[in-house]
């Protein structure tokens, strides 16, 4: 397993500072201090490397989570919801290596995927869940669209990364923009002020 882990997170590396065209077998191999055959043994290429080292970057973030959102209040487990959308919640060059994917987008279309389905997706269907959970608890409203309020969360990253907009606060400044509008108890507080003024 180190043997794994070290020829993944040179892949990583090597990710971040030359991007998926660039970046050879050769160069991983010497990072990682290993020989081609050990590499080879494990994987049959670099696009199957690369999709395992996206892989192991979600769930290393995953692993990282302590807190049991079912044990939250509904406000607070959507809040620490968002705060695992972060792409950089463990690995600080995240936001990089995802837009070296996007740039490669033309010349290797398939990487795109690789991204939308092993960085992308695994974070924004957390956050759905949530919101499906608080759906259930009769937090939020049923009627919601869930998939569009997660990726809207997930994309206020991006913006607050090229924007050079300090990261830390997202999760609650999103929230409470989005709790008013999504919580079920707002819509009954709205009724009883109209059943009041009547």
């Amino acid at each position: 397993m180190a043997i794994d882990e070290a020829i993944i997170l040179a892949t990583r590396e090597r990710l971040v500072r030359d991007g998926y065209s660039r970046m050879t077998i050769g160069d991983i191999v010497a990072d990682a201090k290993v020989t081609r055959p050990t590499l080879y043994r494990r994987w049959n290429n670099k696009f199957d490397l690369v999709v395992d080292a996206l892989d192991y970057g979600f769930r290393k973030q995953r692993d990282m989570y302590s807190v049991d959102l079912s044990e939250l209040e509904p406000r607070d487990a959507l809040v620490e919801a968002v705060g695992r959308l972060d792409p950089a919640y463990y690995n600080p060059d995240a936001m990089v290596l995802m837009g070296n994917f996007a740039g490669e987008a033309i010349r290797t279309p398939e990487l795109l995927e690789i991204l939308r389905k092993h960085a992308v997706e695994p974070r924004v269907a957390l956050v759905e869940e949530v919101l499906k959970q608080l759906q259930e608890r009769g937090a939020v409203y049923a009627d919601i669209d869930t998939r569009m309020i997660a990726m809207m969360c997930f994309g206020s990253y991006f913006a607050a990364f090229y924007s050079g907009e300090p990261k830390k606060e997202i999760p609650e400044r999103v929230v409470a923009v989005l709790w008013p509008a999504i919580a079920a108890t707002s819509r009954r507080r709205s009724s009883t002020r109209t059943g009041r003024s009547k």
